[in-house]
């Protein structure tokens, strides 16, 4: 066995902990895979594995060759397909981590046009509010708010991310329409509780700054049980207006206190592409980031 499907077959192992059900995977014996396995450790003059009757760990070595195989792999395959894709159209997987503000309705939208535009392609995407390490080799792209100054990412400016006041015209019927940020306080506040976060907002407009403290109805680390609420006429919900912008657009929900700008200092008001250093930006890579650039564009990504 060459030396790349030897790594290929110690990833599948690393990832599964299991010679068995690596052979099982991919067609081949138990025994086999270990032997390719011993091979490896044997070129390396390290073992790559802590093997009992019981369990199978990674040896300190091991953790450190899992990410250097990793990266080649996926050096090789992105170097194939883009060989590949010269002649042709995008093809092949794009795996994409994000926040959960990406999600519904923003990303659902971006995604399928994307698709459309793109049949070639299929897109893994996965949100999540916890910190993803791009180096492992688990994401081709991540998009992020703020800033990234992480070492051995890339981060490419994708827009404005302005943080707007959204209700639903039920809840300001009932409610009433504030017409300054103090009368917030007489308001419902769906909450959004995020480490960068802290126990206010500050809402600014022509030099002036108005610090609101939250008096949350409903607080919730989930984005999407609070936009029900919102939708359903629960109370204000701050958030993204790139990513209330259908819910806008059909009269589901309106903004509130438009002319009023928040303090994103904390989250940062940019909307970022990231990828890691080690892999150049590929075609879909760079395919993906104008799609959102365009439809930020089309779509508008701010208040006048």
């Amino acid at each position: 066995m060459d030396k790349l499907g030897a790594m290929q077959l110690f990833v599948a192992s690393a990832e599964s902990r299991s010679f068995s059900r690596t052979a099982e995977q991919l067609g081949m014996t138990p025994s086999g895979v270990a032997k390719a396995t011993r091979l490896l450790e044997t070129q390396l003059g390290v073992r790559l594995f802590e093997r009992t009757t019981r369990r199978m760990a990674l040896t300190e070595a091991g953790a450190l060759y899992l990410e250097l195989a990793r990266d080649v792999i996926a050096r090789i395959r992105e170097g194939e397909e883009e060989i590949v894709q010269l002649q042709q159209s995008l093809q092949g997987a794009l795996r994409i981590s994000g926040p959960l503000s990406f999600g519904r309705p923003f990303l659902n939208a971006v995604c399928a046009a994307f698709m459309e535009k793109n049949p070639g392609i299929y897109l893994e995407v996965d949100l999540s509010d916890e910190y993803v390490d791009l180096m492992d080799g688990r994401y081709d792209l991540a998009l992020r708010l703020g800033h990234s100054d992480s070492p051995g990412l890339i981060a490419q400016d994708i827009g404005e991310s302005r943080a707007v006041l959204c209700a639903s015209p039920d809840y300001l019927a009932r409610a009433g329409i504030p017409q300054h940020p103090q009368q917030l306080v007489d308001f419902d506040w769906l909450v959004y509780r995020h480490a960068a976060l802290g126990e206010g907002w500050c809402l600014e407009k022509g030099g002036q700054r108005h610090l609101i403290r939250h008096r949350g109805r409903l607080n919730s680390d989930n984005l999407e049980l609070l936009l029900e609420a919102c939708l359903a006429g629960q109370g204000i919900m701050p958030c993204p207006y790139w990513s209330m912008l259908p819910y806008l657009s059909e009269g589901l929900l309106q903004v509130v206190l438009g002319d009023y700008r928040f303090d994103q200092r904390d989250l940062g008001s940019r909307l970022l592409a990231v990828y890691p250093s080690t892999r150049r930006a590929t075609r879909k890579i760079n395919a993906f980031i104008e799609h959102l650039r365009d439809y930020l564009a089309a779509h508008g990504s701010g208040l006048a």
